[in-house]
């Protein structure tokens, strides 16, 4: 067994959590998602019933529960696994039944089906009718899936997102930016769509061979606003999203909120603000330090610069 990011377990105690992290040697990291034998539970699966957990409510139950488990993030143990949930073995499952996953399959053809998965509620067989589809492909050949996802829109195969949409979409973000600034980062973005009125995210997962060593966790030097030159957005779309820079003293920007993943390419310079840490790798910029980052934000000045 080797989870990594966005494949999603399930314990002996039949709690479904995500994987958030591609490093658990420790125990897999992960986010509680999905609680079984709930009355108020909104999903069903085989005639049981489950509530999907919010951010804080599922760290308020294992605080409670499993308190061995929160080390900064949960942590579960190996021994509780009864079931690791993979994107490509759910696609499998899925696709011949799925109208939409299969539209989206259909519209990446040129990609190959090995590196495509299928993540969130549909992976665990808690998707409902109106559920957002969360599509997977990984390694490099992610980018091909979104120029063969761009291309669909273009030739109308694909349905895209409206200026009405997006502000649906920016009110339920919250960013710390204009609508006239999110609108411009997303539209470029390339990786949303909506498949039979469902919104989809084309998400990025590692291939193995290129999951590095763990980023450490430095000390807190408090809030910093930062511009900086994008030197390598190899891993902008990642979880996190990481933007090397070219700065007297921070290396990299991170971060861990959706909202600022593919903001800013490689030679244009970003703003960014976020907590500043040190460790002994040195220092970076990370963004995202809370569920719905105030104060915190990353924007491509060269985007708006060119845009006016």
């Amino acid at each position: 067994m080797r989870p990594r990011l966005r494949d999603f377990i399930e314990t002996k105690e039949g709690w479904i959590f995500s994987v958030v992290d591609y490093h658990n040697e420790d125990g897999v990291h992960c986010l509680l998602r999905y609680l079984p034998g709930r009355p108020d539970g909104e999903r069903e699966r085989n005639g049981v019933r489950y509530k999907k957990m919010g951010f804080d409510e599922a760290y308020e139950f294992i605080r409670k529960e499993k308190p061995e488990w929160i080390k900064g993030v949960m942590v579960v143990p190996y021994e509780h696994v009864y079931k690791l949930y993979q994107p490509h073995e759910g696609l499998l499952s899925i696709v011949a039944t799925d109208s939409r996953v299969k539209k989206m399959v259909e519209a990446l053809s040129a990609v190959e089906f090995c590196d495509m998965g299928i993540t969130g509620s549909k992976l665990v067989g808690l998707g409902a009718e109106t559920s957002d589809v969360d599509f997977i492909v990984y390694g490099n050949s992610w980018y091909k899936a979104r120029d063969e996802l761009q291309k669909a829109i273009a030739e109308g195969r694909i349905e895209g997102i409206d200026e009405a949409g997006w502000k649906k979409i920016y009110a339920k973000r919250k960013p710390e930016l204009t609508f006239e600034e999110f609108y411009l980062h997303e539209r470029r973005k390339g990786n949303r769509c909506l498949l039979d009125g469902a919104l989809t995210d084309l998400l990025y997962v590692r291939d193995y061979d290129q999951i590095g060593p763990a980023l450490p966790v430095g000390k807190d030097l408090g809030m910093r606003t930062i511009t900086a030159t994008v030197t390598d957005d190899e891993f902008a779309y990642d979880s996190p999203a990481i933007y090397k820079v070219d700065h007297p003293e921070i290396s990299m920007v991170l971060s861990y909120t959706h909202t600022y993943a593919g903001q800013v390419r490689k030679g244009e310079v970003l703003e960014a603000r976020g907590r500043l840490e040190e460790s002994a790798t040195g220092k970076v910029l990370v963004i995202g330090t809370s569920r719905e980052p105030k104060g915190e934000w990353i924007k491509s000045l060269t985007l708006l610069e060119q845009s006016r």
